[in-house]
């Protein structure tokens, strides 16, 4: 019985330290480069960059800042928390709607960045 359990076991302990040693080797590689997809920084357009403040933003940091804001004073809905009610400083950037769903944050943003040529 424990050679069996040491037979299985054992294997899974190779395979892991294998993961961790692949993982590690990913992470290395990556440091020092620009992000690419939606990490990468791009300029923005001037209301985006009014509301960031910042004049160049990668897509995923765009949305974090629009979620800070959100969170920090309190915009979604309490009855409906997929609904986000827009203060002056949101009606900017998404086209002067009253409300979004929070799906649909990522589309609104979408015109605020260039078209990759």
């Amino acid at each position: 019985m424990a050679a069996a359990f040491s037979r299985v076991f054992g294997g899974c302990r190779t395979l892991m330290a294998k993961a961790a040693t692949n993982a590690a080797a990913a992470a290395g590689s990556g440091a020092g480069k620009e992000g690419k997809g939606i990490l990468k920084t791009v300029p923005v357009s001037q209301t985006l960059a009014n509301f960031a403040g910042e004049s160049e933003l990668s897509r995923a940091t765009a949305v974090k800042k629009v979620w800070e804001h959100i969170k920090g004073n309190n915009l979604q809905n309490p009855e409906n928390r997929k609904q986000i009610i827009c203060d002056d400083k949101l009606k900017t950037i998404f086209g002067d709607k009253d409300t979004v769903g929070f799906t649909e944050i990522a589309k609104l943003l979408s015109p605020h960045f260039p078209k990759s040529v």
